[in-house]
């Protein structure tokens, strides 16, 4: 008899989209990585190949504090705080995984304003949205194992506020960011890939 899987067990998930994000970086070229979430040891070990400086920054920690909140002016300051960037940072890929899927219409706009002066030209982005807003709740954290390959392991506990936005309303609240591919996986949620506007 097989005996059952623990929950908690990390688990594999093919990418489509992640590849592009690295098909044009040589392993001698400098990159600049922002990751929200926290370190998962693939994550590291995958970049370790590269000439990387990694930012991790889980926003998802801090998600009673900035999700959904109407019309709040300190939304930004709040942001600037929890990213705590050089001067100097310029960001070549960011990987947002599902952060916008807790995030309201406010607090999107105030995180990308805090994170706008630190994009490279050019940079490329990856993250989840869904096909249907009735799509169930995905709580996972996301590890890189391989270009094309997420590790995927389950949170103790779910992510408060949960109100995602389906893909024309996030390429508004996106600006800033052209969204280059998108992706329909079997669970209805939307793999997409990003790229800064020039």
């Amino acid at each position: 008899m097989l005996s059952k899987r623990p929950s908690n067990e990390p688990r594999t998930q093919q990418s489509k989209l992640l590849p592009f994000l690295f098909e044009h970086i040589d392993e001698d070229q400098r990159l600049t990585v922002f990751h929200v979430g926290p370190a998962l040891p693939e994550t590291v070990d995958f970049f370790s190949r590269y000439r990387c400086r990694l930012h991790f920054v889980d926003l998802f920690a801090e998600l009673p504090i900035v999700a959904n909140e109407e019309d709040n002016p300190s939304l930004g300051r709040q942001f600037g705080d929890l990213l705590q960037l050089p001067p100097d940072t310029r960001f070549n890929i960011c990987l947002f995984w599902d952060l916008f899927n807790f995030l309201g219409a406010d607090a999107i706009t105030a995180f990308l304003k805090e994170l706008r002066p630190y994009l490279h030209s050019g940079c490329l982005a990856h993250g989840f949205s869904v096909h249907n807003l009735k799509t169930a709740q995905n709580n996972q954290l996301y590890g890189i194992s391989e270009a094309d390959t997420l590790r995927l392991r389950n949170r103790q506990a779910p992510l408060p506020a949960y109100a995602p936005h389906n893909q024309g309303r996030l390429k508004t609240l996106l600006s800033g960011f052209t969204f280059e591919r998108s992706v329909l996986l079997p669970d209805s949620r939307l793999e997409l890939l990003l790229r800064t506007n020039p």
